[in-house]
This record gives C-alpha cells, sequence and structure tokens, in this order.
C-alpha cells in the first residue's frame, strides 16, 4: 500500500517570484534569447521551487515540471491533439525545448497566417487558459518524452515528486469541437491513454486535477467517470483532486474505488457532510485559502482537521493550485502595517498548511497559532474594516426605457452606421513605462510626468483621427492596470509592489487587495478625459472599470458578503460618471470582462449572483442622462450562458470578445432576442498578427446576419496594452477598412430595395 502523507499544497506557481519566465518567454519570442536560455529559466524555477516547498517541510511536493504557458496546452501537447490547421508546422531544432514547441506557441499566439486557439476563464477565476479544438475523429497520440524527462530530473535531484496533471474528465469538459460532437465521447479512449501514461510514471504519487467534479455532471457521466478511474485507481498512489467548490459529488463519484487520495476544497465552500467519505482514501484538505490573500483561523481550521482525522487518514493542503496568488508577503515593504499582518501569501501558506499538519500530529507552533489569532482579531475590530450603511433604492438602479435613450444618443452623437472604436488603452510604449518609473522613483516630478501623459494622448487621439476612427479614446497612457489605477485612488484598497500572478502566458497582474469600506476622495479620470475631449471634435469615451470586475480582479475581503462591497465600489463609480457627464463626455464605458467571471460553477446558485452583479453595475450607471451613452466590454468568457444579464445590465452598447471564437456569441444573441448595441470583436489583440481585410469582412458580414445594423459595432475584441503601435496602425487600418465596405454595401442594399 502506498504510504499517506500529511502535508502538500494542491499546485504550483510557474511564471517566477520576479516574473522570470514571463522576461525569458517574450525575449524567446522576440529572439533575443535561445531555446536552451528559456529552457534553462523554466528548469531553474521548476527546481528552485522544488527545493523551498521540501525545506518548507512539506512531505509531499507538487510539480508541474516545465510550464511555458498554460496546464490545458500542456495537456494538449502531452496527448498530441494540437489544432489540425498547425499540424503542418515543422518542428525546429530548439536546444533544451520540447520538440514540439513550435506548435504549441502557434496554439497559443497564432501566426502571421493562422489563428491561435480560443482562450477563456479556467472556472470563476482570472487564470485563462487555452481550449482544447477537438472533433470525432480526433486521435490521441501520448507524446510523454518531455513530461518524464522533468520527473526523472527531479527523482535524480532527490525530490519524489506528484506530477500534476490535468484530469480526463475536465480535460474534455473544457474543449471545444469544430464538428458539433460532444468532447465526453472521447472519455473512455482519454482513461485509456492515461491509463498508459500514469504506468510509466516512476513516481510513489500523481495527481490527476477534475475540478470539472464540482460543476453540474449528468449522472450518467458520473458513472463514466466512476468506471475509468477505478481503472487507474490500481495502478496505487492516485491522486484526485477538487476544487472550487463543494466535494461531495466528486466523494458520492470515487469513494471506494480504490483510489490512494481525494482532494477536498473546504474553503469556498466550507466543511460540509462528506457523507461518502469513509476513511478508505486519504482525505487531501484543502483547508488554506489558495485563491484569497487572508491569514487562516488555524484554530478554527485545526478544529476541522481535528473532526475529519476521527473519521480516517487526513493531509493538510492548500484550497487550489497557489498560481493563484503571489509568491511571498515578505516582498511587500510598503503596504500599510496594520493591513500586512492580516495577509498570507503563497509562502506564508506553505508555512500555515506544515504548522496545521503539524498541529494535527500533536506539535503546535504556538508563536504562529497566536501571532494568526491575533491578527484575526484584530482584523475583526479595526476601524479600517467598519461598515458603512448605504440608502439604496430600486429607482437608484433604473434608467429611463432603451428606445428613449437611443433617440437622444442618436441626436447627440449623431454616429455613422457601424460606428468604429477600440476598447480603451492604447500601446504602453517603453517611453510611457520609462517615464511612469521614473516618477514612482521620484526622478520626474507631478508636473513633468503629466505633461509626459498628456503629450501622449495627444499623439494618440491624432493617430484615431487620422485612421477614421468614429469614436475615440484617451488611450489609458496614465493606467498601469484597469483595476489596479482606481484602487490606487480609492479608498479601501491597498496595491502591492510585486504581488504578481499569472493571468495568461507571459501577462501577469497585481490584484489589489480590497480590506476595508471603499469611498471614492476626489475624481479619478475627468482631467484625463476632459483634455483628450478638447483635443478633438469627436466623441471621446470616459473610461471606467465597472463594480464586479474591480471585485473579481481584486483580493477581496471576505468579512462581508461581495453583494455589499460591490455596491460600494458601485456607488463610487457612479460619482465618477456625474463628474464626467459634468465635463462633456456623452459617452462612456464602464468595463465588465469578469462579469461572467465570478458565476457560480453550481446553476442553483448562480441567479443570486446575477442579480446582485447586475444590480452593482446598473447602481453605478444609473445616474446618466438619457443622451450620454453607457458602454460595456466582455472578453474571454462563454457569455452564452449569460446572455440574459448581459441584457440585464441595460447598457446601451456592450462590446464582445468574439474573433478567436468566430461570432459564436450572435447566434445566443440573436436568439434571445437581445435589442440593445453590441460590438462583437473583430480582430484578436491577443495574438501577434495583423488580421487581413478578407477576415475581418467575413466576420463583420456574420455579426450583419444576427445584429440589426443600426446597433453594430466594429471594434477590436480587447485594449492594446499589449501590442505595438505598428500592428495596432496596420490592423486599426483593416478595422476601418472593412467598416467602410459594410456601409457601401449596406447603402448599396438599401438604394437597391428602394
Amino acid at each position: 500500500m502506498t504510504s499517506f502523507f500529511s502535508s502538500t499544497i494542491a499546485g504550483v506557481p510557474r511564471i517566477g517570484a520576479h516574473r522570470e519566465l514571463k522576461f525569458a518567454l517574450e525575449s524567446f519570442w522576440s529572439g533575443s534569447v535561445s531555446g536552451r536560455e528559456l529552457s534553462q529559466t523554466a528548469t531553474t524555477l521548476t527546481n528552485d521551487y522544488c527545493d523551498q516547498l521540501a525545506a518548507a517541510g512539506l512531505d509531499n511536493i507538487p510539480t508541474a515540471g516545465r510550464s511555458y504557458y498554460d496546464a490545458m496546452l500542456d495537456t494538449t501537447a502531452l496527448l498530441g491533439v494540437f489544432p489540425e490547421r498547425f499540424q503542418n508546422i515543422d518542428d525546429h531544432p530548439n536546444d533544451g525545448l520540447p520538440a514540439h514547441i513550435d506548435r504549441y506557441f502557434a496554439t497559443a499566439r497564432g501566426t502571421a497566417e493562422l489563428p491561435a486557439s480560443a482562450m477563456t476563464k479556467w472556472f470563476d477565476t482570472n487564470y485563462h487558459y487555452l481550449v482544447p479544438e477537438l472533433s470525432a475523429d480526433t486521435r490521441f497520440i501520448l507524446d510523454d518524452t518531455a513530461l518524464l524527462t522533468d520527473i526523472q530530473d527531479q527523482l535524480t535531484r532527490g525530490h519524489d515528486v506528484r506530477p500534476v496533471l490535468i484530469g480526463p474528465l475536465t480535460y474534455l469538459s473544457l474543449s471545444r469541437t469544430t464538428d458539433g460532437s460532444d468532447p465526453l465521447d472521447h472519455l473512455e479512449t482519454l482513461f485509456e491513454i492515461f491509463e498508459r501514461l500514469l504506468a510509466k510514471l516512476p513516481t510513489t504519487w500523481v495527481q490527476l486535477d477534475e475540478p470539472s467534479l464540482v460543476t453540474d455532471i449528468a449522472p450518467e457521466v458520473l458513472e463514466r467517470v466512476r468506471a475509468g478511474y477505478a481503472r487507474l485507481a490500481t495502478r496505487g498512489g492516485v491522486f484526485v483532486n477538487t476544487y472550487f467548490g463543494a466535494g461531495n459529488q466528486a466523494l458520492d463519484t470515487l469513494a471506494g474505488i480504490g483510489l490512494g487520495a481525494i482532494g477536498v476544497d473546504l474553503v469556498s465552500d466550507g466543511v460540509t457532510a462528506l457523507e461518502a467519505w469513509e476513511g478508505e482514501e486519504l482525505l487531501v484538505a484543502g483547508i488554506v485559502d489558495g485563491r484569497n490573500v487572508w491569514r487562516t483561523d488555524l484554530c478554527a481550521a485545526l478544529g476541522t482537521l481535528r473532526r475529519l482525522q476521527a473519521r480516517g487518514p487526513v493531509a493538510v493542503s492548500t484550497s487550489c493550485s497557489l498560481l493563484h496568488v503571489p509568491y511571498a508577503l515578505t516582498a511587500e515593504t510598503r503596504l500599510n502595517p496594520e493591513v500586512r499582518e492580516w495577509l498570507a501569501f503563497g509562502e506564508e501558506k506553505v508555512r500555515e498548511v506544515v504548522a496545521l499538519a503539524d498541529a494535527l500530529a500533536g506539535e503546535i507552533n504556538e508563536t504562529l497559532f497566536d501571532a494568526a489569532a491575533a491578527a484575526l482579531a484584530d482584523r475583526r475590530h479595526s476601524v479600517l474594516t467598519a461598515a458603512r450603511d448605504a440608502d439604496i433604492t430600486d429607482a437608484d438602479r433604473s434608467r429611463s426605457p432603451f428606445d428613449v435613450r437611443t433617440a437622444a444618443q442618436d441626436e447627440a452623437l449623431d454616429l455613422p452606421a457601424l460606428p468604429t472604436t477600440t476598447i480603451g488603452s492604447f500601446p504602453q510604449t517603453r517611453e510611457i513605462r520609462s517615464a511612469r518609473a521614473r516618477y514612482r522613483a521620484g526622478n520626474l516630478t507631478v508636473e513633468q510626468y503629466e505633461d509626459a501623459m498628456r503629450d501622449e494622448i495627444a499623439q494618440v487621439i491624432k493617430a484615431q483621427e487620422d485612421l477614421g476612427l468614429d469614436v475615440l479614446v484617451h488611450g489609458e497612457p496614465e493606467r498601469n492596470d484597469m483595476v489596479q489605477y482606481f484602487a490606487e485612488l480609492l479608498d479601501g484598497f491597498l496595491t502591492t509592489t510585486n504581488g504578481w500572478v499569472q493571468s495568461y502566458g507571459s501577462r501577469c497582474v497585481r490584484p489589489p487587495i480590497l480590506f476595508g469600506t471603499v469611498t471614492r476622495p476626489e475624481p479619478m479620470t475627468v482631467r484625463w478625459f476632459a483634455h483628450a475631449q478638447s483635443l478633438t471634435n469627436r466623441p471621446v469615451k470616459g473610461m471606467l472599470t465597472g463594480p464586479v470586475t474591480i471585485l473579481a480582479w481584486s483580493f477581496v475581503r471576505d468579512d462581508q458578503p461581495l453583494a455589499v462591497t460591490a455596491d460600494q465600489i458601485a456607488l463610487a463609480l457612479r460619482e465618477e460618471i456625474t463628474d464626467l457627464v459634468d465635463a462633456g463626455a456623452k459617452i462612456i464605458q464602464v468595463d465588465e470582462p469578469a462579469i461572467r467571471e465570478l458565476l457560480p460553477l453550481r446553476r442553483a446558485e448562480q441567479e443570486a449572483y446575477t442579480r446582485w452583479a447586475v444590480g452593482a453595475f446598473r447602481l453605478s450607471t444609473s445616474t446618466a442622462p438619457d443622451h450620454v451613452q453607457i458602454h460595456t466590454h466582455m472578453c474571454y468568457s462563454e457569455f452564452n450562458e449569460l446572455i440574459q444579464s448581459i441584457i440585464d445590465l441595460d447598457a446601451d452598447v456592450t462590446t464582445i470578445e468574439a474573433a478567436r471564437s468566430d461570432m459564436q456569441v450572435l447566434a445566443a444573441l440573436k436568439s434571445s432576442g437581445f435589442h440593445l448595441g453590441v460590438g462583437p470583436g473583430m480582430w484578436d489583440i491577443h495574438s501577434p498578427r495583423v488580421p487581413e481585410l478578407k477576415e475581418v469582412s467575413q466576420l463583420l458580414s456574420s455579426a450583419l446576419e444576427s445584429v440589426d445594423p443600426r446597433r453594430l459595432w466594429v471594434n477590436p475584441d480587447c485594449g492594446l496594452k499589449t501590442r505595438g503601435w505598428e500592428e495596432t496602425t496596420a490592423s486599426l487600418k483593416v478595422l476601418v477598412a472593412a467598416a467602410e465596405q459594410a456601409r457601401t454595401n449596406l447603402l448599396q442594399r438599401a438604394s437597391t430595395s428602394v
């Protein structure tokens, strides 16, 4: 029998505490470093983190091996199922990198000729994964050379690591097919592939992640999953981990079939009954929060663990992978010292896991337990977290009917058919980043920095006018991040210096920490908008990030309902919108790319969420008068599930990511009776390629089949912050040309029909 372990974490971050992998990837893509150097960076990060976990006292160490972009993409490579359009890409020797690396990065980023795979959110997090593309004819070809090499390297170094892989159910549940077939038709085949793979792994334990088991799964599928894992269990040391929700369904499905361990998330849903667990398997208790940054209540957690231990063997773990939190609190020296004591980042969470495992074995670290209790008591009674009541009525969440607003907006804006615009940000050049860094370091005065930003805004406005765009943006050069910018200007937030987490690929973010009551001390965007509008006669959008997205992309306080916090943010944005209107704004965009992200994974819990999420957005925007057009933006989520909520937001125009998904969302909009303005993205900005005119024209034609041309906007998928000016200009020229061509066609059809 495989020996049980007592302490671990659910998964590991990949990007590096100082974003080493990000910089190595971007240097490799630009050709300034070799494949060997990229491989060495990834190897060093993997080795160092394994060493750190061992030194911290964990007795079972997870590893993902060298991952260069995303775990789902790693699984696609492992299974040999890259999209068909990339199969003819020749493998070029890249010393130290897997042989398939060119197809791997083509799938993630596209090529000059071929679009990348779709990318969407990993369950209800802000991490993005590459969506596998399958068909009824897909044949899985196990390509495990890179994985086995990485595992053998760790064994040679003295670590009996635990490989962490995406499980068959989750991989297929998150896949799409190109022929309309059901990805789950491959479930039995994929279990057979994994059976062969597990037999080759030389480690004591192997972990298969199945977060899909906390979602709504049909009973007949669960039976197939149970049968598949019963076959895998014969290998010994098989650990199936679930997270992001209650573990009851997973235990009902998997308990008693011979698995070595089953992991459950005790943070997302608390400790439910877990009746199906009778102590046959090791219960890996995810009791330290892997998604948020607050210290664990160690005394309460220990009580829970002891109650579980009375029923069977228990190991202590995090609720999910630590890729969702920053690496270490020790790097943060400028935080409010009172709030700092309430926090635990990755390194501190590992220490909490070890302390709880030791305490469960009878050795209590009294210093750490006492410090945690004191911090929790201080947080509970701090004036910084004191609640403030807000008198909000239904009228505060309502505007005039859409047709009344539309008439007023048409008169105020006088826009052409198929108006063109962008989502908000323009390229953050080296000069912009340098000016921001020099300003923060004290090497530029406030006046010098703001002059530099005004000059950049002037260039962006002129560039848009030259391109022929109809509705302009100021380009957001002053914003380091669409959430952090507002967090730095609102009371109730802290921002970090080095609190980086991976969003996708080489893209990293520093989520703010929302610790207290949110209020707005002064206007945040008005002077930048007013400067931009003064430079042009065309309308410039006021640009705000919405309340749900600020909430979702922050580490949010867990001591009051999310709905209360969302309304506090909404009230602050409401004040900002009033000031923007007073400054002359006729279009205000309130971005909500994360509205889908917080949607509960189980259908029974979704209605309550959508009610308060929609309510917060409407609270923030309802102060706008009829002639002011409210836009919102959403990207990289499965929107088909949220159509009614998009309608209920009652934004005058909704821009949506659609290029990577071939406008799939439009059919859902049409069937739902969507009557508001919509701008389905015509250009995938996350892929470093300039779209062809034919390509954009086809997407626009497809959109016109589902959307009234009077309500259709033409825009990119997302903001242009990460793109360069050359490709931005070239792509926007294509976008404008496609819109002009479509307008001409509409006029010709209209004249023909008369």
